[in-house]
C-alpha cells in the first residue's frame, strides 16, 4: 500500500525485455540498505517486487501482464521515474490509499498555466470515468492528486510548484500517456452496492453469519 506522495525521481539504468515481460533496473537515492529483496517499490504508480539490488541499483521484473495494463513499456534507460516506498503501520498517509494496482492507461489532454500552478487536464479509459469525482482522489502515475473538475472520462487536476518539480508530471506534455489508479474506496462502494441491488431484502449480517 502507498500514498501518492512520490519520494524520488530515480533514473532508468537499464530496462531489458524477457521472455516472461522485462526487467526494470533503476539508480535511485533512497537508502538502498534499507530496501529487501521482496520489498514493493511503486515505480510510476504500479506495484513492483524488488528482486536484485546492488549499490544504488534497485531491479525489479516486469511480467507480461504489467506491461499490457501500464506504460512502463515505453521506458527507456535515462527516463526518470517516480518512486516510493511501502507504507509502514502507523506512517502518515498525506496523500491517499493506492495499491500500486494501475486500472489503466490515460492520456495528458491539455496543459494550462494558472500562476505558478498548472492546470492538467487528463482523458482516462471510459471505464474509470465514473470513479471520478470532484474534490475525490485519483494517483496518475503514482501521484496522489485532487480531481477538480469532471467532463465525461476527462477530468483536471491542479498541481502547484512542489508537485511539478519532485515528480514527473512536470516533465509531460500534452499527448504524454500515463498510468491511472482510481479511488480503491470508490471500486469497493461500487462493489457492495452492485451485490445489494442483485439480493435485494437480504439481511446481510445474517447472510454473512450463515456462511
Amino acid at each position: 500500500m502507498f500514498s501518492g506522495i512520490v519520494e524520488e525521481l530515480a533514473t532508468v539504468e537499464e530496462f531489458t525485455p524477457s521472455a516472461q515481460g522485462a526487467v526494470l533496473t533503476l539508480r535511485t537515492t533512497l537508502p538502498v540498505a534499507e530496501i529487501n529483496i521482496g520489498d514493493s517499490i511503486a515505480v510510476n504508480g504500479c506495484c513492483l517486487t524488488v528482486v536484485r539490488k546492488e549499490g544504488s541499483r534497485l531491479s525489479m521484473d516486469l511480467s507480461a501482464e504489467t506491461l499490457r495494463r501500464t506504460v512502463l513499456g515505453e521506458l527507456r534507460a535515462g527516463d526518470r521515474v517516480n518512486v516510493e516506498r511501502a507504507l509502514r503501520m502507523g506512517a502518515s498517509i498525506s496523500g491517499h490509499l493506492v495499491t500500486g494496482h494501475v486500472d489503466g492507461v490515460g492520456e495528458i489532454v491539455a496543459i494550462r498555466t494558472e500562476g505558478d500552478s498548472r492546470m492538467f487536464t487528463f482523458k482516462a479509459p471510459e471505464h474509470l470515468s465514473r470513479y471520478l469525482v470532484e474534490k475525490g482522489s485519483v494517483a496518475v502515475d503514482g501521484v496522489s492528486l485532487t480531481v477538480c473538475g469532471v467532463d465525461g472520462a476527462q477530468f483536471s487536476c491542479a498541481l502547484i510548484p512542489h508537485t511539478l518539480s519532485v515528480t514527473t508530471l512536470g516533465l509531460k506534455s500534452p499527448g504524454s500517456a500515463v498510468n491511472i489508479e482510481a479511488d480503491l474506496l470508490a471500486k469497493y462502494v461500487e462493489k457492495l452496492l452492485i451485490y445489494r441491488s442483485s439480493y435485494p431484502g437480504t439481511d446481510y449480517r445474517q447472510a454473512d453469519l450463515a456462511r
